[in-house]
This record gives structure tokens, sequence and C-alpha cells, in this order.
């Protein structure tokens, strides 16, 4: 169960509790889990601490649209592009980091320390589409700004 679904389920046990002793802690741990999550953070606090139901459960199906939206299919990218496009990016990445790796310093020697590369901007040769579906398959993970690293 991530953190959305149990907002609805503590939705679901506030309206109608089933031990009345728990509401308390319901409004707590809803609290804390807003906290995590993108919305007006004061306006979240405000809710719990007044106990408005209507608004946290409005809240709670705003963030719901927003996860469905992200969720929605991506085009469809055939296999072939997907597979020379990870190619392409394991590549820039792998040169990237050697790059880094085999830089020289003071002394006309190289540092010989590890590369701390992890995300690169993907190349340019395809287009955003397909690192999408690269990120939707689960072989890419975007980590903002237009980066991406391995999973």
């Amino acid at each position: 169960m991530n953190a959305l679904e149990k907002l609805r389920q503590i939705v679901a046990d506030i309206r109608e509790p089933s031990d009345p002793m728990r509401i308390l802690d319901e409004w707590t741990l809803a609290g804390k889990l807003l906290r995590g999550m993108p919305v007006d953070h004061k306006r979240a606090g405000e809710i719990c601490a007044s106990r408005d139901i209507e608004a946290l459960d409005e809240m709670v199906s705003w963030l719901e649209g927003i996860a469905n939206r992200q969720m929605e299919p991506a085009v469809k990218v055939p296999e072939e592009v997907m597979a020379s496009a990870l190619k392409a990016f394991k590549k820039r990445l792998k040169v990237g980091r050697l790059a880094d790796e085999s830089k020289l310093g003071g002394r006309y020697t190289s540092g010989g320390k590890k590369s701390g590369r992890d995300a690169i901007i993907p190349p340019e040769d395809f287009g955003p589409e397909v690192w999408k579906a690269l990120e939707q398959a689960g072989k890419l993970r975007h980590t903002g700004q237009g980066f991406y690293c391995e999973r």
C-alpha cells in the first residue's frame, strides 16, 4: 500500500470509525503522510488541526488526480528503438565516468579516484518519449531536471 492509498483509507476510517478512540491517531498519521506529498504543507497542517474531513477528502482526491495523470501510458516505442537508446545511454554514461576518472592532477598523474557521476542528460539522438518509455519499463530512473540514471 502506498502513501496515497493509505490516505484514502484514513479518510474512510475517519468517516466511519471502527474504533472511535483511534480517530486522533488517524488524523496524526494523515498529517505525517501529507508532509511527504506535493501539497501546500501549511494548508495540510490547517486541515489536520481543524479536523476538516471534507477538505482532507478534497486534497486526497486532488493528489489522486495528479497520480493518475503521471501514470498515463507513454507513446508506444518499438523495442528495437528502446534497446538502441539504452545502449547509447549506457555508453554515454560510461564515457563520462571514464573522463572523470582520467583527469590529470597537478603533478601530471591521474587522480586515481572513482567517478561520482551517476546520472546524465540522455543523448539527443532519441526523443523524450523514448526516455519516458524506458523509465516506465523500469530501465531508467528520472532524477529531475532532465537527468536520468540506471536502475
